[in-house]
């Protein structure tokens, strides 16, 4: 089905950005300043024009069509790979949708470096650490989990007799690169100052 091709290249193009970004966050266990200063040297590709526009356009195909084909399925979707892969494509569309959302208007708004500290600024802002917390966890690990479905599909599809193991593997590295990234934010591997104009966007309601 063209709609399902469509969706599998746009995430794969995708996937080339999102693997600096995590590598990116991975780095933060070294400390924020070693996180800042890879992602400037990754902003210099990534932040062309260009290479911006097509990311943004492929997070927006891949939110509208992965809800396309996920309802399309709804009734038909049978067993606990297909739902896993359904569940985590809602989830990421949720992810996407937000965050990039944010990104956009702490650059264009509140004219802040969307920087380590922009995405730690949540966890350090009670009460809304009881909603950052779970929302960054759950998005690698729903990244790794529905990249983990796509793997068995297109074993499945291809003749051969999918394991689960392509599901468990790159979950359980979801879980835990999840998990390091999380405390790193938190300030639990290094310690975290985060600046207080940071800090202001949530006592003046900003996302």
């Amino acid at each position: 089905m063209l709609a399902r091709t469509l969706h599998r290249l746009s995430g794969i193009a995708l996937l080339a950005f999102l693997a600096i970004h995590v590598a990116n966050h991975l780095v933060s266990v070294l400390g924020p300043e070693r996180h800042i200063e890879f992602m400037e040297a990754a902003r210099s590709y990534y932040r062309t024009p260009l290479v911006e526009a097509a990311l943004l356009f492929c997070v927006a195909f891949q939110a509208l069509s992965g809800l396309w084909l996920v309802i399309r399925r709804w009734r038909t979707r049978k067993g606990a790979i297909a739902w896993l892969q359904a569940l985590s494509g809602l989830y990421l569309v949720f992810f996407l949708s937000v965050h990039v959302s944010a990104v956009l208007y702490g650059r264009a708004v509140l004219n802040l470096d969307t920087n380590f500290y922009f995405a730690a600024a949540g966890i350090h802002a009670p009460p809304n650490h009881f909603f950052f917390i779970p929302y960054y966890f759950l998005s690698l690990v729903a990244l790794s989990a529905h990249i983990g479905c796509a793997l068995y599909g297109s074993a499945q599809r291809s003749g051969h007799t999918p394991r689960r193991a392509l599901v468990v593997v790159p979950l359980l590295l979801g879980v835990t690169a999840s998990a390091i990234i999380v405390l790193a934010l938190a300030g639990k591997l290094h310690p975290v100052n985060v600046p207080e104009k940071y800090k202001a966007t949530y006592s003046q309601g900003a996302a």
